[in-house]
């Protein structure tokens, strides 16, 4: 069973109407669908499932091939991200320099597990291989702010930051 947190759907019309028209514009061209999903993405932030049977329906595409491509491709989200992205490196160098508890420690602080986001929308957490900082291991950014040679004593000062 799921347990993933989730925040509720909240498109607008107006979002709709714009995606509508994106796919208007492309529709009749081969390989359509990855510049419509980015669009989509563009327009929501993420692939929510209302967004995915949307351009299915409007495309007559199955859902399964939407579904497939927008799983792929790792430029494609099916959750909503936080105004913060907060994102701890796992790679070699960090992982055994403590990056593990470091995220263990964030999704305790933050409340949620990886790939959620918090019910206010203010961060969303996860997981990456590297970030090619290993010289300052361990490694969490949250957006593009870098920050390096962490502990878990150092988290709650960082989230506090963009509280």
């Amino acid at each position: 069973m799921d347990t993933k947190k989730t925040i509720p759907f909240s498109g607008t019309k107006e979002q709709e109407e714009q995606l509508k028209a994106a796919i208007d514009e492309r529709k009749a061209e081969k390989g359509a669908l990855m510049p419509i999903l980015q669009k989509a993405q563009e327009i929501y932030g993420y692939l929510p499932i209302e967004v995915q049977t949307l351009i299915s329906d409007y495309m007559e595409i199955p859902m399964e091939k939407i579904y497939g491509v927008a799983t792929f491709y790792s430029q494609f989200n099916l959750s909503p991200k936080g105004k913060y992205r907060v994102s701890v490196c796992l790679g070699t160098a960090c992982y055994v320099k403590g990056s593990g508890d470091i995220y263990e420690k964030l999704q305790t602080l933050l409340g949620i597990k990886g790939g959620e986001c918090t019910p206010d929308g203010k961060f969303s957490l996860d997981a990456c291989r590297c970030v090619g900082a290993c010289g300052l291991a361990p490694v969490v950014m949250v957006n593009d702010d870098v920050h390096g040679k962490l502990t878990v004593d150092d988290v709650e000062r960082i989230i506090a930051q963009y509280q």
